[in-house]
This record gives structure tokens, C-alpha cells and sequence, in this order.
């Protein structure tokens, strides 16, 4: 049964698309008999041509691609972070009681023991909801304030401080996160280190409000910009030259020239190593954020009492390391391989490459 070559037909209804982009199709002539095909044959018809629009490529640096760039920060920070909450919940409550809990393992032992299972997971919502907004704005304005400040000081001196650039894209992209994150933080630690206080954030975020004020979701937010600023500059800036470094040094052709996958490996590679310094830069602020969200009325001078200078920087810190290094390079791996699949670049290595058709 032969049709025309002019028929590129859909099962998609018609009234989807535009009069002007539709041909009328043509049916088999066996189906209809011998002779032409009538104009009320070809009114009854249900196949109809695919659109033969071209889909729109995003531009880079437009406000489409600084979007694109907000929904893979949103997925890599939201999952990544949902994932470990196991390891965060132990890892809270090791900074908050360590008597109690002593070691990775009694840890766990300790949350199976009283909780089951179930206890393992205990503020993931907050978790996913204040990450995910949290990395859309960190990703979505890096992209946009690495362009902007390369403007100001022009292509020459954007190459030659590069690492600046990343440095100071990055602080001012977390600022803004940090203002989105924070709420949900607060809401977590105390779902994680307050056993009975909440069951997550539909109810533990009017009980926190009730208790603290709307002002109190807010309290740990310079000591979180005190752990995520630095944080993200170290992230950012240590991938963007690993990644670099690695292309230049370890792999013997250009960046273009590597397969996809092979892109995204060294896009976890040098997350990973992005990662672990992030977390002994920053631990010491994830303390005290940990420390004043779970304590009313507690202060900075209050935690570094309690805590001590040595397990202010000490305590919990094995565990973070395994934990951030590797949710940081997952989190690089799941950015990239979302801009791959929309026809983006992976990031860092290279200059931006032309940027090919977005996949459907």
C-alpha cells in the first residue's frame, strides 16, 4: 500500500497545528476505489503531515539558555541532595549530639535502632524543595554573572583572571541561593535533630514559625552565607580549572573531539575533586549552621563554646568529605548531561561550542 512522497504523516490531531502548516494528506486509491481522490476523503482523514518547523536552537547567554541553565542546576541540586539525606541526618545530628552519636556507624545504628528505617529519611522534602530552588538560582545566575563580569573587564583580561571570573560569578549567584535555601534549612535541621518535632515540612514549617517568628526561618542565613559562599567559589572555581587542566594534560585532543560520554566523565572527575575541598572549606560554617538551627535563641559564641575551635572544624568532617565529594561530582555529571541533552555544551575546558539543535 504506497503513499505519496508527500505525505509525512502523524497520528497528531490537526487542530494542534496551524492551518498554514498543514498539508492536506493523501489516501492509498485502493482504499477509495478507482478514480481521483474527492475532497471530502481527504476532510475525513485523521493522518496528518509532522510539522516541518525546525526546532529553535538556544542561543547561548540567552535568556533561554540562562534558563535552561536554572532547571539542570534545580535537577543536579534537588536529586543529588534528596538522595543523601541519610548521611546528612547523621551527620546533623553527630554536630548536634555527639555524645549520643559517637561515629559514622553507631550513628546509623543509633537512628536504625530508634527510628527504623523510615527515620533514615526524615526531612527529605525540605531537603528536595529547598535544594532544588537552591540550584537554580546558584547555576542559573553563575552562568549569568561569569558573562557579565567577562563584559566588564573585556576577552583580554577575562582570559588572563579567569579563576577571578569564576570566583566572583560564583559568590554572587550564592547570595541570591542561599535567600531561597534558607527556610527549608532551618525547617530540616530541626525535622533531622528534634525527634517528635515534626514529621516534615507541611507541618514542621508552621510549627517553626509558630515558635521562631517568620524572621526566625532566617536566623542561620549569615552563617549559611558563611558556608555556602565558600563553598560554591571553591566548587566552581576548582572545576572550571580541573576540568581545563584535564583537557589540556590528560586527555591528547581537544574537547570537541571527545565523545559525550566521555565529557561527562570528566565532568564527575573534577566535581569530585571540586567537592572535597568544598567540604573542608565550608565545614566549619555547616557547624554552626547545624548548631543554631537546632538550638532557640543560641548564637555564634554559644556554638564555638559548645563545639570547641577543634570540633568546629573537625567534628563531622570525615563523613562530609565522602558525602559532598561525591554529591558534587553527581551533582556536575546531571548539569552537564541536562545541557548535553538540550544541546548545550558541557561546561568548562573549552570555549562555549556551537551549539547544535535542541533534541526533542
Amino acid at each position: 500500500m504506497a503513499f505519496s512522497d508527500s505525505s509525512r504523516q502523524s497520528l497528531i490531531p490537526n487542530f494542534l497545528y496551524s492551518s498554514s502548516s498543514i498539508k492536506k494528506p493523501l489516501l492509498p486509491e485502493k482504499m477509495l476505489g478507482a478514480g481521483s481522490i474527492s475532497s471530502s476523503a481527504e476532510q475525513r482523514s485523521f493522518m496528518i503531515p509532522a510539522p516541518s518547523e525546525p526546532i529553535k536552537r538556544i542561543e547561548m547567554f540567552s535568556p533561554r539558555y540562562y534558563a535552561a541553565c536554572a532547571v539542570g542546576g534545580s535537577l543536579c541540586c534537588g536529586l543529588t541532595h534528596m538522595t543523601v539525606t541519610p548521611l546528612d541526618l547523621v551527620k546533623c545530628n553527630m554536630q548536634i549530639d555527639p555524645a549520643k552519636y559517637k561515629s559514622v556507624s553507631s550513628g546509623f545504628g543509633v537512628l536504625l535502632k530508634e527510628q527504623g528505617v523510615k527515620g533514615f529519611f526524615r526531612g527529605w522534602v525540605p531537603t528536595l524543595l529547598g535544594y532544588s530552588a537552591q540550584g537554580a538560582s546558584k547555576y542559573g545566575f553563575y552562568e549569568f554573572f561569569k558573562k557579565y563580569y567577562s563584559d566588564i573587564v573585556g576577552p583580554e583580561y577575562a582570559s588572563k583572571y579567569k579563576t577571578l571570573i569564576y570566583l566572583a560569578g560564583s559568590a554572587s549567584a550564592e547570595v541570591i541561593a542561599d535567600v531561597a535555601l534558607c527556610p527549608f534549612e532551618a525547617v530540616k535541621v530541626r525535622v533531622q535533630t528534634q525527634p517528635g518535632f515534626a514529621r516534615g515540612l507541611a507541618d514542621g514549617l508552621p510549627k517553626f514559625v509558630k515558635s521562631e517568628g517568620p524572621l526566625g526561618l532566617y536566623k542561620g542565613l549569615v552563617p549559611l552565607w558563611g558556608r555556602q559562599i565558600p563553598y560554591t567559589m571553591m566548587k566552581f572555581a576548582t572545576f572550571e580549572n580541573t576540568v581545563e587542566m584535564i583537557y589540556k594534560y590528560a586527555i591528547p585532543r581537544p574537547k570537541d573531539e571527545c565523545s559525550n560520554s566521555l565529557q561527562l566523565g570528566v565532568s564527575f572527575s573534577g566535581g569530585y575533586i571540586a567537592g572535597i575541598l568544598c567540604a573542608i572549606v565550608s565545614h566549619p560554617a555547616d557547624n554552626l549552621v547545624s548548631f543554631l538551627n537546632n538550638s532557640k535563641g543560641a548564637t555564634v559564641g554559644d556554638a564555638v563554646k559548645n563545639l570547641g575551635l577543634w570540633g568546629l572544624f573537625t567534628r563531622g568532617l570525615p563523613l562530609r568529605i565522602l558525602m559532598i565529594g561525591t554529591l558534587t561530582g553527581a551533582q556536575w555529571v546531571i548539569y552537564d548531561a541536562f545541557k548535553v541533552s538540550i544541546g548545550l555544551p558541557t561546561t568548562g575546558g573549552a570555549k562555549p561550542a556551537a551549539v547544535e539543535h535542541a533534541k526533542a
